[in-house]
């Protein structure tokens, strides 16, 4: 059964998914018609290989997959995220995956690089699963060869837990993988600290 073929209920809980929104970009629930701009963005080497399981090339029928696969448990969030014209520029999620911990995972287009969208898209979503979510804590990673991405988690209050080896889609092999964990306690310290910075 292809994507068209399904019912958005049976697909996408969008309608139980909030839309979040940042000063620059507006992080929703995936929709069907999503597909296309999805498999046009990540159809690209340099997204695949920083991702454990986005394949390349990626096509129309893997962003299907993709998104018939996304935000089917209570536990699980994904969003798009887009700019305030609604041009999606990435994905970033929350999903239990391996370990005690969700994993939070993330994406932008290459074009998109650069410009701290990934670092605002991801403390929205951190935001989200502790205060929403009631998550305990969140694991993420990055490759050891990603220093800007390890740079986006240790700016949202991630500290380094060890390296692993991961299994990477695009490679056909595993590379090494920085660790990461994020207690509810230090996101809500930064918090705290955040507001009292803002007041002062």
């Amino acid at each position: 059964m292809t994507l068209s073929e399904l019912t958005a209920s049976e697909t996408l809980r969008e309608g139980s998914i909030p839309v979040l929104k940042t000063s620059r970009l507006i992080l929703r629930a995936p929709r069907l018609e999503d597909a296309n701009s999805v498999a046009v963005l990540a159809n690209d080497r340099r997204i695949a290989e920083n991702t454990a399981r986005i394949p390349h090339p990626y096509k129309l029928a893997d962003a299907s997959q993709w998104l018939a696969q996304g935000n089917k448990s209570d536990r699980d969030v994904l969003f798009v995220v887009s700019l305030p014209d609604g041009r999606i520029i990435g994905a970033c999620g929350v999903g239990l995956l391996e370990g005690p911990l969700p994993e939070l995972g993330y994406w932008l287009g290459t074009e998109f690089w650069g410009k701290g969208y990934a670092t605002e898209a991801v403390r929205a979503v951190i935001d989200y699963a502790f205060e929403e979510l009631q998550h305990d804590g969140l694991q993420a990673g990055a490759r050891v060869t990603n220093p800007t991405s390890r740079r986006v988690l240790e700016k949202c209050g991630f500290q380094w837990t060890g390296v692993g080896l991961y299994r990477i889609r695009a490679l056909g092999s595993s590379a090494p993988i920085d660790r990461f964990r994020l207690e509810r306690a230090i996101w809500a310290s930064l918090k705290t600290w955040a507001a009292v910075r803002k007041v002062a």
